[in-house]
């Protein structure tokens, strides 16, 4: 294994580290002393587009962020091996006291494309059990078959992404913990869609996602 960090991260840290770190000295040192308390977790996906602290805005301590493929949430299972996602969302509900879970999805999602290709018969490298992507993606399978067939194709991809937010929204109340946090008021769930290209978050209200309204 090549033991050679790559010179954009080198650099890239030494920038930080030479003026953002001593601008943020004293709120880290704090939140060493002090711990977390992030209000929010968001659950986003791991594409380099998206960046939660960027498009919050957000500094040190005030997000509890997960990623993963296409932003997902599975369904809670004591069984199986899809238990990273389940174990952040334990701990953001229970041990840090979050009072929001936002879903996190946007455009051009590459694993929802996977999904779409692979339930469409065109990747079949991802029906393979030795493919972790695909035994990863399969829980977005129930939004591909809430598809009409009336669409395009790229129709259905972008109702794809969207689908996705949704059944994990869903999927989120499967998790005791969180169903009763929500039921003691405790704890709220959203869904957001991020449109890459023009910067502009749609919210899912009332089964449709509209624009973020900007006050």
């Amino acid at each position: 294994m090549s033991s050679g960090l790559p010179l954009n991260l080198i650099n890239g840290y030494a920038t930080w580290k030479k003026r953002g770190y001593p601008e943020r000295k004293a709120l880290l040192q704090r939140l060493v002393k002090e711990g977390q308390h992030p209000t929010a977790m968001i659950i986003s996906c791991c594409d380099s587009r998206v960046d939660p602290t960027t498009i919050f805005n957000s500094e040190f301590g005030e997000l509890f962020i997960h990623r993963n493929i296409a932003n997902l949430v599975p369904p809670c299972s004591l069984e199986g091996d899809q238990n990273g996602t389940s174990a952040a969302i334990e701990y953001a509900v229970t041990a840090l006291k979050v009072a929001h879970i936002v879903i996190l999805g946007h455009s051009n999602c590459g694993g929802v494309l996977g999904c779409f290709n692979m339930c469409t018969g065109k990747a079949p490298e991802l029906e393979k059990s030795t493919s972790f992507v695909g035994r990863w993606i399969n829980a977005l399978r129930p939004g591909f078959e809430r598809l009409s067939g009336s669409e395009s194709d790229e129709e259905k991809i972008l109702l794809l992404e969207k689908e996705g937010i949704a059944i994990s929204l869903e999927n989120l109340l499967t998790f005791p913990f969180v169903k009763q946090a929500i039921e003691n008021g405790s704890l709220s769930i959203h869904g957001l869609w991020h449109d890459i290209e023009h910067g502009v978050l749609f919210a899912l209200e009332d089964g449709s996602f509209k624009p973020v309204v900007i006050e």
